[in-house]
């Protein structure tokens, strides 16, 4: 278990009673890289409040290993970039934040996570509204940070671009549809399965009890991710 950076244990998050992940299981072991992916309000960024501490879990918990630091990039769009805090502040570059660009702003951000120093990074998202040259740079960044034995979970939409950086995936759509190496996760079939899942709780989330027969139909669906488990400590268990 020292080996263990985050652990989920039955883990329910959500907004007002309603769930937007349910009863996620699994561990992330110290030293991973792994993309986090998904639908829109499949739960990707839910689960980056869960486990920073921003948001307090329905059910069940998320723990992080003693001594564990945690540094957390949210997505831009939850940025207020009216407010008059200057870069300075964050680096040193004396610029007001609503005068940069999505690429200087996101670069800004990336060197406050890096001042940190951080053990656990948790990137919401950080792709977006920025250029290749900016992805590239940012992308060699998180590559060093993980040559650091950092552990560092990136939500990311490019499934390109997981397929090229990223050595593990977690697929949700408001619950794990697939955990582990990412060719197995980006399966086409888990991906079928991930936006049929999607398309059923898009309407609506209404509270998810755990249910036994349910579970262990699941397990019996992803027999193949619980066999990377020796190797990543992650499995899913859907509701």
């Amino acid at each position: 278990m020292t080996n263990t950076c985050l652990t989920f244990r039955d883990l329910t998050l959500g907004y007002n009673s309603h769930p937007a992940i349910h009863h996620l299981d699994g561990t992330i072991r110290k030293g991973s890289l792994t993309a986090v992916v998904g639908a829109n309000g499949s739960g990707k960024s839910t689960l980056m409040k869960g486990i920073v501490g921003v948001l307090k879990p329905m059910a069940g918990t998320v723990t992080r290993a003693p001594g564990v630091r945690a540094a957390y990039l949210p997505q831009q769009s939850e940025l207020d970039r009216s407010f008059p805090a200057r870069v300075v502040d964050l680096v040193s570059l004396g610029l007001w934040i609503d005068t940069l660009s999505g690429g200087q702003l996101q670069r800004t951000l990336f060197a406050r996570v890096l001042l940190q120093d951080a053990d656990l990074i948790l990137l919401d998202e950080p792709f977006n509204a920025v250029d290749a040259k900016t992805v590239g740079d940012l992308i060699a960044l998180i590559k060093r940070w993980h040559g650091e034995e950092r552990t560092i979970m990136v939500v990311v939409h490019d499934l390109d671009l997981v397929r090229e950086n990223f050595p593990e995936t977690l697929l949700l759509a408001r619950q794990p549809v697939a955990w582990g190496e990412t060719r197995d996760t980006l399966r086409p079939e888990n991906l079928l399965r991930a936006r049929r899942f999607h398309e059923a709780w898009e309407e609506n989330a209404p509270w998810c009890e755990p249910d036994e027969n349910a579970h262990g139909h699941d397990h019996h669906d992803h027999a193949h991710v619980h066999d990377h488990d020796h190797h990543h400590g992650a499995g899913p268990r859907a509701a």
